[in-house]
């Protein structure tokens, strides 16, 4: 039985999990819940599971990331241009954002949602947590050597960006060093080979965590909140896939390489980012097609991918706060000056950075709100169907954490693109998929120089 299991293609078997977890997810919310707050024993289960695999995705990326990033610092001193390569990869950072936080301003004021919502003024309210210019500036300084911080509403968590910083700073130091760190540096190459062994124990939990997190989703929220808010749902869908499959693709073709191929290879980690809606909880994944699927060198794709999932967020940083601050205004009837449409652009190419340390669609909005000076109650206007919107923003922000690292690779000259091209991928599970039907698209134009 798992041998053939095993056999089957893993985005089938997500596929396939996707569909029986909405189905579940429609016979939880039929059965109801027990009391106001109390889910019925198939939503309550349902939660478990997918908050599970979620859990264990974020408590490996702890040790993955350190690991990675001390070991990919070491081995920069294998690459001329390092200092290049990271300049390359945040330019290219605000490029994307830039289009599509554009993409977001243009989609509010073609399609007016604040005027097209029949959603309950008494449901606004302000969120207990909210961004500022200055949590980018604290978030940096570690506040101790794990990297850990504590709220009094989900106790203690990891901050990633402190993370990255001591990584970075250990990797940097051991190259100083010399000699005297190459024990010390055969001990971390092998704490990241075990680390990724473990990982990959836990990916091939997937489909059951896709299960209990669509599921869950549904049972919890159901589709009936879109009604009031069906304009501003569609105008966040409408941007992220303009961004997805048309931004990305011309990118792609202009650098000379294939989208079909960039999908292919980036699919996995896309897929598992849709139904975890966590960068972070998706960033193994990611980081792992990045390097295998679209041959990005691991020296390289090890440092931009886990930046990139802090600070490179087209869907949550971007197209949303762009469409949610113009439907507030509309909403609460203040109007928006050139010069307010350029801070939300402002802030969407910056503010990302600026929220690493508390990250999080909201605390983006808000930063985005108190920025233009909207009432903040207009946050809760959306929070009801914030998880719907949020499977589609993780997707987007995810592929734009593998697509920025490839176009920089191909820039420099140091991309596998025998690797890109190739008809055979790596899935999560670590087993080489044949794809079909791409043979054709192989053939890409030569790259122009943007």
């Amino acid at each position: 039985m798992l041998a053939r299991l095993r056999r089957v293609p893993f985005a089938a078997q997500v596929l396939f999990a996707l569909v029986l977890g909405i189905a579940l997810g429609l016979v939880a919310r039929d059965i109801g819940p027990v009391s106001p707050d109390q889910p019925n024993w198939l939503t309550a289960t349902l939660q478990t599971v997918g908050h599970t695999f979620v859990q264990l995705l974020r408590v490996i990326v702890v040790p993955l990331i350190v690991t990675a990033v001390i070991v990919s610092i070491a081995n920069l001193k294998r690459v001329s241009n390092a200092a290049r390569l990271a300049g390359q990869t945040l330019l290219w950072f605000a490029i994307t954002a830039l289009i599509a936080v554009s993409i977001g301003i243009g989609l509010g004021l073609l399609t007016g949602p604040g005027k097209h919502s029949s959603v309950d003024a008494a449901t606004q309210a302000a969120p207990a947590t909210t961004g500022s210019w200055w949590d980018f500036l604290t978030g940096l300084v570690p506040g101790n050597i794990l990297g850990l911080q504590s709220s009094p509403d989900s106790g203690l968590s990891f901050n990633v960006l402190q993370l990255i910083v001591l990584a970075v700073a250990i990797g940097v130091a051991a190259l100083k060093v010399g000699e005297p760190a190459e024990p010390f540096l055969a001990l971390v190459r092998s704490g990241l080979a075990i680390v990724q062994k473990v990982l990959w124990w836990v990916i091939l939990l997937a489909p059951i965590g896709t299960v209990g997190l669509i599921g869950n989703a549904v049972a919890t929220y159901g589709w009936t909140s879109l009604g009031s808010l069906g304009v501003f749902a569609g105008a966040v869908y409408a941007g992220l896939v303009l961004v997805l499959f048309v931004v990305y693709p011309v990118l792609l073709r202009l650098h000379g390489l294939s989208p079909a191929r960039f999908f292919a290879g980036a699919w996995p980690a896309i897929q598992l980012a849709f139904v975890s809606r966590s960068s972070i909880g998706t960033l193994p994944v990611t980081e792992r097609v990045t390097e295998q699927n679209l041959g990005v060198p691991r020296s390289y794709a090890s440092f931009a991918v886990p930046l990139g999932a802090t600070t490179k967020m087209d869907g949550c940083a971007a197209i949303y706060p762009a469409l949610a601050a113009i439907f507030v205004a509309q909403f609460f009837h203040v109007s928006l000056s050139i010069t307010d449409y350029l801070l939300i652009a402002l802030v969407s190419v910056v503010g990302s950075a600026a929220t690493a340390g508390v990250t999080g669609a909201v605390v983006m909005l808000t930063l985005t709100l108190s920025t233009l000076g909207l009432p903040l109650a207009g946050v809760g206007l959306l929070l009801a169907i914030d998880p719907i919107l949020d499977m589609g923003r993780t997707a987007v922000n995810v592929a734009g954490q593998a697509l920025i690292p490839t176009i920089v690779a191909k820039r420099e000259g140091i991309l596998d693109v025998e690797r890109y091209r190739s008809t055979s991928t790596i899935d999560p599970m670590g087993r080489v998929q044949e794809q079909q039907g791409v043979d054709a698209d192989l053939r890409t134009p030569e790259p122009v120089t943007v």
